[in-house]
């Protein structure tokens, strides 16, 4: 049967989720305060695009002032805005559930404690979301960048419960993900938020400074060197926190730690390097938000793993050294530049 869903959030991942889900026959509706992506909604629907044969769909869309007019029936509620908007978009997620209903995180970062702080533990869980990049550029038009999984090793989509319980409505959460691409019910849901801060954290930041997309830093030694000591550093902080952190970016949690010792180190950097020319320059979350002239989630991705690894011994100095640099251009004082990779490991002392 179908359900009946509500996206806070009709950015790139409310918008590329809720369409398809509302494809697949459920009753969807979004809410978003940019004006001009409901109005686009409203007019001729949403075009999805990608690694999948391209559609249309046509959710509702509703303003976020008229959404106090909204039932209070739904199924299922997702937080799909920016993490630093977690709480706010909760309390309205929450004030419109069904008394069955509960709220998903479907956000980066770690939203999952702010979200059961507004609507309790046994209302929240948790979604996960790996190898998928969505952007969206122009209002009703969401496209998404990284190629579909297959079902075989990798599952897109990990839905969650606090306590690790496999439950029927993460089981349920999980199917309904499948028409997007491969999902699954975890009993690690904090294990697989740290690995996904973890990919976040050695490439969000990197593009948002530098300007450049995901092949031309891959390229580049430099490029490469950050992103291997941002993915060591926030490997060592969540495995010395005691989560199960599963593979990401091509290599174990624990291969990354170990980049210190020079032979780890180049077998990672020749992993990252490209094997043939022209890929893709993709433009993660961050480098969007640069772009448009918004606040980043830097404070919540890599400033997360600056804030844990005292808890833990562990020093981030590249960590700290990219949150000082992406401040600087969220408030202006710096431009996206190539050179300021090569600035922040100077910061850094590496």
């Amino acid at each position: 049967m179908g359900k009946k869903m509500l996206f806070v959030g009709a950015g790139a991942i409310g918008s590329y989720i809720g369409s398809f889900l509302s494809r697949a026959g459920h009753d969807v509706t979004l809410v978003d305060p940019w004006a001009e992506q409901v109005e686009a909604i409203r007019q001729r629907g949403i075009s999805v695009t990608g690694p999948h044969d391209p559609f249309v769909a046509r959710p509702t869309a509703v303003h976020l002032h008229e959404a106090q007019r909204l039932p209070r029936d739904f199924d299922i509620a997702f937080v799909a805005m920016k993490v630093y908007d977690t709480a706010w978009a909760a309390q309205l997620a929450a004030r419109h559930l069904a008394p069955h209903g509960y709220v998903v995180a479907s956000q980066n970062t770690w939203p999952d404690p702010v979200v059961a702080s507004v609507v309790g533990p046994s209302r929240a869980v948790g979604l996960v979301m790996s190898k998928i990049g969505v952007a969206l550029w122009k209002p009703g038009e969401v496209e998404r960048g990284m190629e579909r999984g297959q079902g075989k090793g990798h599952d897109v989509f990990r839905a969650g419960e606090h306590d690790g319980r496999i439950t029927p409505r993460v089981k349920e959460l999980a199917e309904l993900m499948s028409v997007i691409d491969g999902a699954l019910a975890t009993d690690n849901l904090w294990g697989e938020r740290w690995c996904k801060l973890c990919a976040n954290a050695m490439g969000n930041p990197v593009q948002g400074m530098s300007g450049l997309g995901s092949f031309d830093i891959a390229s580049s030694e430099v490029g490469r060197a950050i992103t291997i000591h941002l993915g060591a550093e926030s490997a060592r902080v969540g495995l010395a926190l005691g989560y199960r952190v599963p593979k990401f970016n091509g290599a174990a949690a624990e291969e990354w730690a170990d980049a210190g010792r020079r032979e780890r180190w180049d077998t990672l950097d020749k992993m990252l390097t490209p094997t043939s020319a022209g890929g893709r320059n993709w433009r993660a979350s961050m480098a969007q938000d640069v772009a448009k002239g918004r606040p980043t989630e830097i404070d919540y991705m890599n400033g997360h793993v600056v804030a844990k690894g005292p808890e833990c011994g562990v020093p981030t100095p590249v960590s700290s050294a990219v949150v000082e640099t992406m401040h600087e251009i969220e408030q202006g004082t710096r431009k996206p530049d190539a050179q300021n990779i090569a600035l922040t490991l100077r910061r850094a002392g590496v």
